[in-house]
């Protein structure tokens, strides 16, 4: 037995999220661990909307869904990894993951990638991954890689 079980990858919906599935694949596959791949739709860009259409988040998650969908197809193919599961939600992006998605599941191991924000965007937004390292109470894995 390997020394994750659960592990939780956290993908943002953009090209470079490929290169942590595929961190995160292999993770599992070798701990023969399950997996999660979450994905969190943030409500901030949305609630300064007065409103906005209420297909509009269902549309997200499809659009995220298909953009995983040939990933999802080789982790379910990966006779290694012991399940896959799919979570998505819509909230704040750091009060969702912690309450909707950390909290509940208690992860091994969480995985998310490092994108190169400017120092202007970080101290505006700050960093998930930073946040996840400090936040999380298990072992994180920020992947880096040119793209990210």
């Amino acid at each position: 037995m390997g020394m994750y079980n659960k592990i939780a990858v956290f993908l943002d919906g953009t090209e470079a999220q490929d290169i942590v599935m595929d961190r995160a694949i292999e993770v599992a596959a070798e701990n023969n661990a399950s997996l999660t791949v979450c994905h969190v739709i943030d409500s901030t860009a949305l609630e300064s909307a007065s409103s906005y259409p209420s297909d509009l988040v269902a549309g997200l998650a499809d659009a995220f869904r298909k953009s995983i969908s040939d990933k999802l197809d080789e982790t379910n193919m990966n006779g290694r990894i012991k399940s896959v599961n799919v979570q998505i939600e819509f909230g704040r992006l750091r009060e969702t993951i912690m309450d909707d998605i950390i909290n509940p599941m208690n992860p091994d191991c969480v995985i998310c990638g490092a994108r190169g924000l400017s120092a202007l965007k970080y101290a505006l937004l700050g960093s998930v991954s930073t946040f996840l390292i400090r936040q999380c109470p298990c072992d994180v894995l920020v992947v880096k890689n040119k793209m990210l």
